[in-house]
């Protein structure tokens, strides 16, 4: 399944939002320290959200390890955060499942503390590691992503 990954981070870094959510199963789970758990199209759309905002988005990638069932990946992200015009570079460790030849489970963990501190300058250094920080952190990607899906007809 190293080719599902690598097309799966190639359509990303060609801001390719379509081509990554072809490669999800329809039953897909997603989680990350941003968006916490996501189904299905929710997650799909997540990416879609992603790649429409993420004008100056960079990613890069490597495929870790890869077989029938389980893949690993480390990819880094690039970007300008919108809501502070702050410089991100974050590093992600991508753990993914398989059904059916498509990505059924994809996980993505990062410090989110380090995210935070250079999303939000200050704030985000005295904050970012604290789980009032995380609820706020998923009750506004739910509210963006919302948006986005309303926008977009789901």
């Amino acid at each position: 399944m190293k080719e599902t990954i690598t097309k799966f981070y190639e359509a990303f870094k060609n801001k390719d939002a379509e081509s990554m959510v072809a490669l999800y199963h329809e039953e897909v789970i997603f989680s990350d320290p941003a968006f916490g758990i996501l189904h299905g199209n929710r997650a799909k759309n997540m990416w879609r959200m992603l790649i429409e905002n993420g004008k100056d988005l960079e990613v890069n990638f490597e495929v870790i390890s890869a077989d029938e069932k389980k893949a690993k990946a480390h990819w880094q992200a690039k970007y300008t955060f919108s809501k502070t015009g702050r410089r991100v570079v974050n590093e992600v460790d991508a753990y993914f499942l398989f059904k059916d030849g498509l990505i059924i489970k994809h996980v993505d963990d990062f410090n989110r503390k380090e995210w935070a501190k250079q999303a939000m300058g200050l704030k985000g250094r005295l904050f970012g590691g604290t789980g009032f920080f995380r609820d706020q952190l998923y009750k506004n990607t739910k509210v963006l992503l919302d948006k986005f899906e309303a926008k977009n007809n789901g």
